[in-house]
């Protein structure tokens, strides 16, 4: 489903006000609440997260929290955001919390009014308010960045590529791996990014260079992992460290012109139908103990200020991003797509 069919769905739905107008009051986690949670006993977690990241962090809350299951739904955030639209579309109301790779769906979802206020004590006290949305629909849960990456074993250091614009040398053909924006909202988010910048003629350029094309940006990591292609013209940089830190032959690169970041937002759906089960999820994922998971487990930079990011990883401040405009895709998703589409032709 393209995003304004979806759009055009969603708008179909009387599901509450469309305009909230005020940031709600913090909430902490309670003894009520925490028994409210038990007495709902699940929570659905629909997210893009890598499910070597998420299952592990699903299991932590219920060992935190017994009598609690989580039900992880994972896909491609643009999966996630089609999936979403149909459910609601035939009134089945699943989602409970949505964390997604593309920031602009959260804009989507506020315009459509499908969001529920909420904002944890953690949340108020160390998320920064850049990070926040100002009616408190949702929050940025996560960050991490769409990087270049190659196997050492099959590309020596000398002859592996610095940035985008050395892709297109033809001694890379054949050898190159890359994700699809109408799958990831990582790719979505840097295609968006990468076409502003070079634009998108590199695209076209990059086409022709027999690049295998894969649908999520968690599958190129593992295909220069199992040496299917040397390099990874993108994917979640958290799984290359991952892959790294296992001994595996991977080096990262951080693209001289610039590296794609990706805010990953996090909201709890008005629909719920486990509101207090809800709530102390978003709660646990943003609070010190949670966002510190995430960063041990994967290297993900956290949104909490009180967590540090994972040593050895380089700091944001020290590399060179490119602008995040979440707006510019909500407005183009649609053409992102059928631009990409032109030219690599799926």
């Amino acid at each position: 489903m393209g995003r304004r069919a979806a759009l055009s769905s969603l708008a179909l739905l009387p599901l509450g006000a469309r305009v909230v107008s005020a940031m709600p009051a913090a909430e902490a986690i309670t003894p009520a609440l925490v028994e409210a949670a038990k007495k709902e006993g699940k929570v659905s977690y629909y997210n893009a997260m890598d499910l070597s990241v998420v299952e592990p962090m699903a299991k932590a809350f219920e060992t935190k929290f017994p009598g609690i299951k989580v039900a992880v739904e994972r896909s491609g955030a643009e999966r996630v955001f089609s999936r979403i639209a149909q459910e609601m579309a035939s009134k089945i109301y699943r989602a409970d919390v949505v964390n997604s790779s593309d920031a602009a769906h959260f804009i989507a979802w506020k315009k459509e009014g499908w969001l529920a206020p909420f904002v944890s004590e953690d949340v108020a006290k160390d998320v920064p308010a850049d990070m926040i949305d100002p009616d408190g629909l949702y929050c940025t849960q996560r960050i991490h960045l769409s990087a270049i990456a190659y196997n050492t074993r099959l590309l020596g250091a000398a002859d592996a590529p610095k940035g985008y614009m050395d892709l297109l040398d033809p001694k890379y053909s054949g050898k190159m791996v890359k994700a699809h924006p109408g799958y990831s909202g990582t790719i979505m988010t840097a295609t968006q990014q990468i076409s502003r910048e070079l634009g998108w003629s590199y695209f076209e350029k990059l086409s022709k260079q027999k690049v295998l094309q894969v649908q999520s940006a968690t599958e190129p990591p593992k295909r220069i992992e199992a040496g299917e292609r040397a390099i990874a013209v993108e994917g979640s940089d958290y799984l290359f460290w991952m892959s790294k830190e296992r001994g595996q032959p991977i080096e990262v690169v951080l693209p001289v012109e610039g590296t794609p970041q990706v805010s990953n937002p996090m909201g709890i759906f008005k629909s719920t139908q486990n509101p207090n089960a809800a709530k102390l999820l978003v709660s646990w994922i943003m609070s010190p103990e949670g966002q510190q998971f995430i960063v041990d487990l994967s290297g993900q930079y956290p949104a909490n200020k009180q967590v540090k990011q994972k040593q050895g990883r380089p700091t944001l401040s020290s590399i060179k991003l490119f602008r995040e405009e979440p707006a510019v895709v909500a407005e183009k998703a649609d053409q992102i797509k059928a631009q990409y589409a032109k030219y690599f032709k799926v």
